[in-house]
């Protein structure tokens, strides 16, 4: 189960690229494998490195401090093309805890609720200022507070956010959709007693 997220404190990386899909997160080379430790390796692996394996010094988490960032500051549609969870697993591999952008594809957004990974929605005027913050003192600080739902600048300047309250509460207690059925688990095994008793037929074991 993923872990609580409350406050996201830390150096936030500038990568303002509109319309980044999932095969450029993590190419399909790296999608042999289904454990999510590892994977980090792997995100933008073909932005990261040139085609001997030599780190491209452009790129900004090739450049320190940024290649230490908590919070990744997007372009709008971040995560489109192909599903796959692995580019979410990549992120968090990585050291990415919240990313923050004006949009989301839809499926990238649903697969970070399930793993943890904060998927902040701001408007592009304060997109464009958290990244002038960013570019200006790269080792300075960002806070995302999700129980407030707030962004805090370097600069002291608060930019308010908002997120739908199920998936607010499940970053808040580290939830995903199995952590949030067996909540009910108290309830589903009353419901399952009752039926028992109710039509033992339909428990009952198959004979041979």
């Amino acid at each position: 189960m993923p872990e609580p997220v409350n406050r996201i404190t830390g150096i936030a990386a500038p990568l303002p690229r509109a319309n980044v899909d999932t095969d450029a997160i993590i190419p399909k080379a790296h999608l042999l494998t289904i454990h999510r430790s590892g994977l980090g390796a792997g995100l933008f692996s073909e932005w990261r490195f040139d085609d001997d394996g030599r780190e491209r010094p452009d790129f900004v988490l090739n450049q320190a401090p940024w290649r230490e960032a908590k919070i990744l500051l997007a372009g709008e549609n971040f995560g489109c093309g192909s599903s796959r969870e692995h580019a979410v697993w990549s992120l968090m591999d990585f050291g990415i805890r919240c990313v923050i952008a004006p949009s989301f594809a839809s499926i990238f957004h649903e697969n970070c609720q399930k793993n943890g990974l904060a998927a902040v929605t701001l408007d592009e005027a304060a997109l464009a200022h958290l990244v002038a913050c960013a570019q200006a003192t790269p080792a300075a600080t960002m806070t995302v507070d999700i129980e407030t739902c707030r962004v805090t600048a370097p600069d002291g300047r608060e930019f308010p956010f908002t997120m739908e309250a199920a998936r607010r509460q499940a970053l808040l207690e580290g939830l995903d959709e199995i952590g949030a059925s067996l909540r009910h688990d108290a309830a589903m095994a009353a419901f399952e007693a009752r039926d028992r008793a109710q039509r033992p037929w339909i428990h009952a074991l198959p004979t041979a």
